[in-house]
């Protein structure tokens, strides 16, 4: 299931290429025939992302909300001009996925992880049951750089495919291009026939205009909702950095956190608490600020669960920014270049287990909680 960096650089792709622009709907599969049927013809004029939910708006008070959940991704075909998920500070990326994005340069040649694990998140707020809000949604303040984590132009100059080659998202002159996003983004087999490509599978529904088309199959939600809808989502779910922020929402997070008797590393899962994390990020979160998974979010020192915010809000733009989960500090540049192109060089915990720590030298475990696998140290985390 795609963690919240994931779902902003979706939305970022429909800003670049579908804001502004009237689409046809069209839904191949037809269980979203009369959805369809309402966006049809109508403008996309805003899209925004909380958490791991996306909202498209379509003019007056019709918007379109989608949750991918476990299975769901978005297949962009046609004239891609930028890249396709966000403008990188050195103007080009490559596919970008837990398999890795090799950064070209003439001494480094890194293979690229072959194991794409997608985990599934199941603890996704999704309520549908909350008072709707009488006001307009607020679409809120999106943040897009990575502070402290530019590199040079020799690293971020050109970025490449896993295979070595100019990636399909490449920055330049319009081209046909096709690319999936969900929790991985990956290059599809560009298609030279006719404009746009028969829809493939069962794809929920198809937004199209003159250049571009997107597909979405397998979301867990796809629904034309109103302005007081999506803002009845919005309010059932804990705080994104990327949509706010502000101190209020390090305040409302800390404040969740610091009543509950549940364990951080549960209350980290849920989207009630604090939107967007996932698997991987609630494993990294937890070792870097040495807090044990089990502890009762009640009994996590104050300042901790301050500094477990600060640092998610520092992760989830480097995550937008790289396209990776990219969770090591102060890497020099050829251990950057081994992080960006294998999973087993970014992280300090997650899929490592029963390798030893990083830090301490203790085998990590590996147990679950909540259903979902939860890696942590031992030690370092006591």
């Amino acid at each position: 299931m795609p963690e919240g960096h994931s779902v902003h650089r979706i939305a970022r792709q429909f800003r670049h290429n579908f804001q502004g622009k009237t689409v046809r709907a069209s839904s191949p599969q037809g269980r979203f025939a009369e959805g369809a049927s309402v966006l049809d013809g109508r403008t996309i004029t805003d899209v925004d992302a909380v958490g791991k939910q996306m909202f498209m708006h379509f003019g007056d008070d019709v918007w379109l909300r989608v949750h991918l959940g476990m299975y769901g991704a978005w297949d962009f075909a046609g004239q891609i001009t930028t890249d396709p998920t966000i403008e990188s500070a050195a103007g080009r990326m490559g596919q970008t996925n837990q398999r890795g994005t090799v950064l070209a340069d003439a001494d480094a040649d890194a293979d690229a992880d072959a194991d794409a694990d997608a985990d599934a998140d199941t603890t996704d707020a999704d309520s549908d049951t909350a008072a709707p809000a009488s006001d307009a949604p607020r679409t809120g303040k999106r943040r897009v750089a990575a502070a402290g984590n530019k590199r040079d132009d020799v690293l971020l100059g050109e970025l490449r495919d896993a295979d070595g080659e100019d990636s399909v998202s490449s920055i330049g002159a319009p081209r046909r291009a096709r690319v999936r996003m969900a929790e991985q983004t990956k290059g599809l087999p560009e298609n030279d026939e006719t404009f746009p490509p028969e829809p493939v599978g069962a794809v929920r529904v198809r937004l199209l205009t003159d250049t571009t088309v997107a597909d979405l199959r397998g979301p867990t939600a796809c629904e034309v909702v109103t302005g007081a809808d999506v803002q009845r989502v919005i309010d059932s779910l804990g705080p994104d950095p990327q949509h706010d922020d502000t101190q209020a929402a390090e305040d409302r997070f800390t404040a969740t956190v610091r009543k509950k008797p549940t364990p951080i590393g549960l209350l980290l899962m849920d989207q009630k608490v604090v939107s967007g994390i996932g698997n991987v990020y609630r494993a990294e979160l937890l070792f870097r600020a040495k807090v044990n998974p089990h502890t009762p979010g009640k009994l996590v020192p104050q300042e901790t669960v301050r500094g477990i915010w600060r640092d998610w809000v520092r992760l989830l733009a480097i995550g937008i920014e790289t396209g990776q989960m990219m969770t090591m500090d102060d890497l020099d540049d050829e251990a950057y270049r081994l992080a960006m192109a294998s999973r087993a060089d970014r992280h300090w915990v997650y899929k490592r287990e029963g390798l030893p720590c990083r830090v301490c030298g203790t085998h990590i475990s590996l147990e679950e909680m909540g259903a979902r696998k939860l890696y942590w140290c031992p030690v370092c985390q006591a």
